[in-house]
């Protein structure tokens, strides 16, 4: 059945074409499976709350009859504004607008939340432009330029908010900088979400060419509760595509956990618990959950434009497993800097667990992709990533705001892949971990963080992360282990150290109680000290086969707790990149000075201009596959597809098929290069 929903209706109705209802809440109170809610254009001012689920046959589809015409927000528009002093106006609301959540009382905060505890979940907008929020009226009377801002220009657009007990009212005084607030399209916040269902399990439901814009929503950290503007709260099979999705106050889209009373926010306000145990308990009770292959994850995000969101574009923990994320344009994540901490990236995944990032666009975000805990059988592959740090006019980042990278992988114990991807930011990948491989990238920056940033240091003593692998292709739990690092390959990569290290920029700092080694010189050598294969496995070999003796435990702890191996083949290393010093298959180019730019063709499409390929005259090498790159060492788990499948790379960045041979990096010849690269 087909229901309709047109907001310009001159009354509600019953859902026909002839007489469409006029909210979406109305269409989504009936839907059942196999029914299609065609919405048309319109502003529809609401939390949309789907109440009951699809089937994989049969799906509840909500669709916008004009891609990007039907708009959901959780704002409201504001026309009451007085002047009050210079370029300030106030207006007043009755709190009974917001019911019993008042993003105007509610401060962001929560688990690994580091930033200022005065910013609330509300938010004033100008045409679209967010206002930053004033610790004091005199701040916001008299503002001045927020220096952390990545858009300083912008931050001189001040808010702030108190409450008229008496009147049972929310005052908000805003600088508009001289314009007539009343004149201009200027709305806030007043909903927590736009299209979220409340309970559990509302499976398979397709959210397809809508605006969806501008919600209070709270801080998303792992171990919580996680909400976004739009998202299957814990549920399988949704399909959110070709949305335009900004202006949250924290994530857009959220595939994150279910509400668990027991440990929601548990550091936060018990405390009694260390931030990993709490952590590691999410893990195991999830099970308690249903969190189960049959019932959890299998979304697809595709075709959507993130953007303007302070926290993440797009946010999960444990409910996202098994889903793609591909074609999506993510960008201006977290630009603002006025909320902090550790959850915070264009795409932020806890427990990625066979999940697919693939053709993917992301710039100018704090992070691109940061995938921490149980990235096992993940994928981040044919993705342009640039620009990922703060501009030159920025100033300090704030106390608890994150490093920038393309790409982060924590405290995880693989197999994670990473191939074919342009990573073009300072850092290109910041390695935590264990259990990596990558094929066949192009990376300007730094592979950071290689041996630190796993263990927290508590008095002087190592407090290790015990972090959970999984059954093959299962949620199921099969252990906990520290992070050995290494267990990496990397093969067919081009590295070009484009920016000027600083100098002696290898040395470890502490940050967050962790030792972390922040270094800006590229290439494989951070694995110096790292064995090969036939080294590590030296110390077993004569025990292969035969009946291991008690003492033979304490014989081999140190080989038990040693670095895991690395393997380095056909890499090229260019502009003074450093490679392995045991890699003997490469090519390192220090004559010539390889430049890049990243433009925009006469349609607005980004294209690579460099002279790199003209130097990788005739070096060549292999094709990679599953084979070559075995199994990552703690689950036993191959470089596969999350079927089980083998992986040939055969295929470039653009697609393009390689042949029998190939050069090293994303394209499979030179003149690719110079093709639309998104």
């Amino acid at each position: 059945m087909r229901i309709y929903v047109d907001a310009s209706a001159c009354r509600e109705g019953e859902g026909t074409k002839e007489m469409p209802f006029k909210s979406i809440n109305s269409a989504a109170a009936i839907a059942v499976p196999g029914d299609e809610v065609l919405v048309a254009p319109g502003v529809y001012h609401e939390n949309v709350c789907p109440v009951h689920a699809g089937t994989e046959d049969a799906r509840i589809i909500y669709r916008s009859t004009e891609k990007l015409g039907a708009v959901i927000t959780g704002a409201e528009i504001i026309k009451t504004w007085r002047p009050y002093e210079g370029n300030v106006w106030v207006c007043r609301i009755d709190n009974g607008v917001f019911g019993s959540y008042n993003p105007y009382t509610t401060f962001v905060c929560g688990d690994w939340y580091f930033g200022p505890m005065n910013k609330h979940t509300g938010a004033v907008y100008m045409n679209d432009l967010q206002f930053y929020e004033a610790d004091s009226l005199e701040g916001c009377l008299r503002p001045q330029i927020y220096k952390p801002s990545w858009e300083p220009q912008n931050s001189i657009y001040k808010w702030y908010t108190e409450q008229d007990t008496e009147k049972n009212e929310t005052v908000i005084y805003a600088n508009f900088q001289g314009k007539d607030p009343n004149k201009e399209t200027v709305d806030i916040n007043v909903r927590r979400e736009c299209f979220m269902p409340q309970e559990n399990g509302v499976n398979y439901i397709t959210v397809s060419g809508f605006t969806i814009c501008k919600a209070a929503t709270t801080w998303a950290p792992p171990a919580s509760y996680q909400d976004g503007m739009i998202g299957p709260h814990w549920a399988k099979g949704w399909i959110i595509e070709d949305c335009d999705i900004s202006h949250s106050r924290c994530a857009g889209i959220s595939l994150g956990k279910y509400r668990d009373p027991d440990n929601d926010q548990y550091f936060t306000y018990r405390h009694v618990k260390s931030p990993t145990q709490m952590e590691r308990d999410a893990v195991c009770r999830g099970q308690y959950h249903g969190w189960l292959k049959e019932n959890i994850g299998h979304h697809i995000i595709r075709r959507c434009n993130i953007h303007h969101c302070e926290q993440d574009g797009i946010v999960g923990r444990q409910g996202g497993v098994f889903s793609i994320i591909e074609d999506n344009h993510i960008h201006h994540i977290n630009n603002m800097q006025e909320l902090a901490g550790a959850e915070i990236a264009g795409i932020k995944m806890h427990a990625a667990i066979d999940v697919i990032i693939r053709r993917n666009h992301i710039h100018n975000c704090t992070m691109g992709i940061w995938c921490d805990w149980e990235a096992q059988g993940t994928r981040i592959t044919h993705n342009l990533l640039h620009h990922n740090y703060a501009p030159d006019e920025a100033g300090d980042p704030i106390p608890g705001a994150m490093m920038s990278q393309d790409v982060f992988i924590e405290v995880g114990h693989g197999p994670t892949l990473i191939d074919n991807n342009l990573m073009l930011s300072k850092a290109s990948l910041r390695m935590a971990t264990e259990g990596v491989a990558c094929v066949h990238n192009l990376m300007l920056g730094a592979l950071t963080s290689v041996g630190t940033g796993v263990n927290f240091t508590v008095k002087g003593v190592n407090e290790p992360r015990y972090t959970p692998y999984h059954i093959p292709h299962r949620t199921e739990v099969a252990g906990f282990m520290t992070i050995l690092h290494g267990d990496d390959r990397f093969y067919n990569n081009i590295f070009v150290q484009n920016w000027q290290p600083k100098e002696n920029d290898e040395g470890p700092k502490m940050d967050m109680g962790m030792l972390v080694k922040d270094n800006e010189t590229a290439g494989t050598f951070v694995f110096d000290d790292y064995p090969t294969y036939d080294e590590w496995y030296a110390p077993f070999k004569y025990l292969e086969g035969k009946p291991a003796k008690e003492m033979d435990m304490m014989t081999l702890a140190e080989p038990h707790f040693s670095h895991l191996p690395v393997w380095c083949s056909g890499n090229a290393y260019f502009n003074g990149a450093k490679p392995w010093k045991k890699e003997k298959d490469n090519l390192v180019d220090t004559e010539h000075k390889i430049t890049f730019e990243i433009e925009e063709d006469k349609d607005g499409h980004p294209i690579l201009k460099t002279n790199l390929y003209q130097y990788l005259s005739d070096f060549r090498d292999g094709i990679i596959t599953t084979d070559t790159l075995g199994e990552a060492f703690e689950p036993e788990e191959r470089f596969e597809t999350p079927e089980g499948k083998d992986i040939t790379f055969d295929d470039d960045y653009l697609g393009e098929h390689r042949g029998v041979s190939t050069i090293p990096g994303p394209f499979a010849a030179g003149e690719d290069a110079e093709k639309e690269l998104w």
